[in-house]
């Protein structure tokens, strides 16, 4: 065979898909590679935190006294409405494992169900967020007060709450992670949803049957899983440590 031939049959070999690693389809590749460049992006933004942490130990803010509320409830509990979304956004990762699992069996009304409960536990973890930041924002009724910039002059305030330029909890660079951080990852989660609405819609109709698999709920169910485990190297970093 001559070096021309050669090289017509590899690009040939090649244009068809060739071997794919580990027996992935394409697909699945791709949503990998994406997902390995989020998980950089999230990386070099908990490193970035974790820096200014570091730096700004003594006057970092802790997140017990800040994140201490929960809904209809007028005392203080440190953390633990930021531990109930956590508790959602799990057990939404378990009904989208269960809904690859009923797809891998082409159950189709298994599967709908499944995907429909992480729907709803996505909206839930978004609303909750939606919440958190409310309280985060609004402050306390008591408010501390800070020394911010005011028309040029820096100036003694009684500050409540908290946004990009001030912060009743402490240094204002906390605010600007927990604002930047949290809402990154609170739009991977709305995302996430609004895809696997989609992908819902397309069990329904029985798109997915007809073609005889349900390989895209495995691909958004690799997304899911992704935001989750994002969501606890959140939860650890910026809430527990």
């Amino acid at each position: 065979m001559s070096s021309h031939a050669a090289t017509t049959q590899v690009k040939a070999n090649w244009g068809g898909g060739g071997v794919s690693p580990l027996g992935a389809s394409y697909g699945k590749l791709y949503m990998w590679f994406f997902l390995v460049s989020d998980a950089f992006t999230f990386s070099g933004l908990l490193t970035a935190y974790g820096f200014m942490r570091h730096k700004y130990t003594d006057f970092w803010p802790n997140p017990g006294h800040v994140f201490h509320h929960f809904p209809f409830y007028e005392g203080s509990i440190p953390l633990a409405y930021v531990g109930l979304m956590t508790f959602i956004l799990i057990m939404s990762s378990v009904t989208m494992v269960l809904a690859v699992e009923a797809g891998h069996r082409n159950k189709k009304n298994e599967v709908a169900k499944w995907m429909l409960l992480t729907i709803i536990g996505g909206l839930m973890f978004v609303g909750s967020q939606a919440w958190e930041w409310y309280n985060f924002i609004s402050g306390t009724a008591e408010g501390a007060v800070r020394n911010i910039l005011v028309d040029g002059v820096w100036q003694d305030k009684l500050i409540h709450g908290a946004n990009l330029q001030y912060n009743e909890y402490g240094l204002p660079v906390f605010g600007d992670f927990f604002f930047f951080i949290t809402g990154f990852h609170g739009f991977h989660v709305f995302s996430g949803v609004v895809i696997n609405f989609i992908i819902y819609v397309n069990v329904v109709k029985g798109t997915y049957e007809k073609r005889g698999h349900y390989e895209m709920v495995e691909k958004v169910g690799l997304y899911w899983h992704f935001v989750d485990l994002v969501w606890v190297f959140v939860f650890t970093f910026f809430y527990l440590l």
